[in-house]
Parts: structure tokens; C-alpha cells; sequence
């Protein structure tokens, strides 16, 4: 059987830390005018992938 590869897309979107699992942030690349500097200056915060959802990144990004 052949070795399982991870899936790069979501192996360049995720990174691992201790505990979680680091994501970036949605809605910062572009039409950064309209939004207040408080929605920006948050949206700068770490994320982390929800519970429910860590199993199923970590065995996208998982390299065996």
C-alpha cells in the first residue's frame, strides 16, 4: 500500500501548535477602507480551528 500524502492546500493554511490548531483569519486582504479599525486590529488575533473540526484538519495536514 502506498504511503498517505497530506493534503498540501490545507497543510500551507494550518499550522500546529501544542494544544490547538492555528488558522488564519477570513475577511483582511482587500476593502480594508470600509472596515473600523477595531473589526482590523481583532481580525490580527490569533484563530483557531473550532473543536468539531480538528479531527478532520488534523488528518488532512497529517503525514504518516
Amino acid at each position: 500500500m502506498p504511503k498517505m500524502k497530506s493534503h498540501k492546500g490545507a497543510a500551507k493554511r494550518f499550522k500546529k501548535t501544542k494544544r490547538k490548531i492555528k488558522r488564519g483569519s477570513a475577511f483582511r486582504s482587500h476593502i480594508l477602507t470600509k472596515k473600523s479599525p477595531k473589526r482590523k486590529r481583532q481580525l490580527r488575533a490569533p484563530h483557531y480551528v473550532a473543536r468539531v473540526d480538528v479531527k478532520r484538519v488534523i488528518e488532512l495536514i497529517a503525514t504518516y
